[in-house]
């Protein structure tokens, strides 16, 4: 279970990479500033064991990025019987009440200048949606919860778009035969599709960021790709019949969606409806963790030794 401090233990966490040897070793990554306030995981949906480990795990990615990051889990749907699964309003009290401590500590110390606690004039947390792309009604949930901590709490903007979450579609996609895994080498997949609907929620604005994801998904595939809503009846047989008409024959829905956000079912109905196969969600590919961990140092103006760039699937 996970709790207002972090993890508890028992649950998996990855921990930094051990140090390697050699004058072309990788280099260390920055820590953590001392005192810097926590990110907050905002997760949506239905919170259950699955969707506890997932977050887990996304965090210790962005803990193995960022060592010493202070990173703790906020459920956006839990209420008070929600017994080991936080709710953000919960977290987020949490966090006020440390950040008022400190701050108070902070000006009893002021005389001491090269003492004094850098952050405790801060935000008392940043919040990272787990969101693949703008989702409008979660968001302005959490953005009410942020609004109701009763101090300075920063909220960034969903994952995407990104060209990393084109390279974990990609991923996904190869992992399920429904992609070549690497078009460099051009090996073949019998089962290839040559036409990608790529699912998300969110409305319109979901639709539009998810497309331009698309476009990168396309270029790496060489396949046109289609955004559609998960949530807008009809939409997703609607952009398959359009793919079809364009020529496309063998088609694949890819979730563009971390996991939590919608009924695990959904994916798989709407790609029956469609008549093609789909992918697995994103999920904790380790490009989720990167960029959470992205949003949170660029809210607080932290400048981790991450790589951001989208890379070659091998």
């Amino acid at each position: 279970m996970s709790s207002p401090t972090g993890p508890v233990s028992g649950l998996p966490v990855r921990m930094p990479r051990p140090r390697q040897p050699g004058r072309h070793r990788r280099p260390e990554p920055a820590a953590a500033p001392a005192g810097a306030p926590p990110l907050v995981l905002a997760v949506p949906g239905t919170p259950d064991p699955a969707t506890r480990l997932l977050a887990e795990e996304i965090l210790s990615i962005a803990r193995a990025e960022l060592p010493g990051l202070d990173a703790r889990i906020g459920y956006v749907d839990a209420d008070g019987g929600s017994e080991g699964y936080p709710s953000l309003d919960a977290v987020l009290g949490y966090a006020t009440a440390q950040h008022a401590a400190r701050a108070s500590e902070a000006r009893e110390e002021a005389a001491a200048d090269e003492n004094a606690d850098v952050w405790a004039a801060g935000p008392a947390a940043a919040v990272v949606p787990l969101l693949a792309g703008p989702d409008s009604a979660l968001l302005r949930r959490i953005r009410q919860s942020v609004m109701s901590s009763g101090s300075v709490v920063e909220l960034t903007d969903a994952l995407g778009p990104h060209p990393l979450l084109a390279e974990a579609l990609h991923v996904r996609l190869s992992e399920a035969g429904l992609a070549r895994a690497d078009r460099a080498r051009l090996f073949t997949v019998a089962t290839a599709a040559d036409g990608i609907i790529l699912a998300t929620i969110g409305g319109e604005e979901a639709v539009q960021a998810a497309g331009i994801t698309g476009m990168l998904l396309s270029a790496r595939l060489a396949v046109p790709v289609m955004a559609a809503a998960l949530d807008e009846e009809g939409a997703i047989a609607r952009t398959a019949e359009r793919l079809r008409g364009s020529g496309s024959r063998n088609l694949a829905l890819a979730p563009c969606l971390i996991g939590p956000e919608v009924a695990e079912t959904l994916p798989a109905v709407a790609a029956q409806e469609a008549g093609c196969a789909a992918a697995e969600p994103l999920g904790a590919y380790p490009a989720i963790g990167k960029l959470a961990l992205a949003k949170y140092a660029a809210a607080l103006g932290i400048a981790p030794e991450a790589s951001l760039q989208g890379a070659p699937v091998r």
